[in-house]
């Protein structure tokens, strides 16, 4: 697996913390700094997504892919399925994520909360690369509700 990022430069008279990401399957990411930043001079200008920002969504596309995956392949009839990451970051440097929770909605027709639970589970243990990357820092919770679809 490859990615190759860079920096978008300077804009005008002020130094721009924009990157942009191209994955190796060829796909473009944008990344930027908040315009608040503590180095106030190398700030971004919140033109795009923090790049821990994109580290939790992929966590969270890891997990849901999975979910997703699990239940078809058990065949329960899923049709949707979301994930709502919250997380806290350490105070100091480096920020690593601390503390996470992954709450799911997750809608189908007669789609058993047993089925749902065990989903999750397995991809929070097994399955998602991503989620249990982050593991080794954070505590990672998780939650879930089922709707009839």
């Amino acid at each position: 697996m490859e990615c190759t990022v860079r920096w978008t430069g300077a804009t005008g008279a002020r130094s721009a913390m924009g990157y942009v990401a191209e994955t190796g399957s060829g796909h473009v990411i944008a990344m930027d700094g908040a315009p608040d930043s503590v180095k106030s001079e190398n700030g971004g200008q919140n033109l795009a997504a923090r790049p821990m920002e994109l580290l939790l969504a992929g966590a969270g596309g890891c997990t849901a892919y999975d979910v997703v995956l699990i239940l078809k392949r058990g065949r329960h009839d899923v049709r949707a399925c979301s994930v709502k990451l919250s997380a806290e970051r350490a105070e100091t440097d480096p920020k690593v994520f601390t503390r996470i929770n992954l709450h799911f909605t997750v809608s189908g027709r007669g789609l058993a909360a047993l089925a749902v639970e065990r989903a999750i589970a397995l991809s929070h243990e097994k399955y998602c690369s991503a989620s249990i990357m982050l593991g080794k820092t954070a505590e990672i919770s998780t939650s879930f509700e089922v709707l009839e679809a």
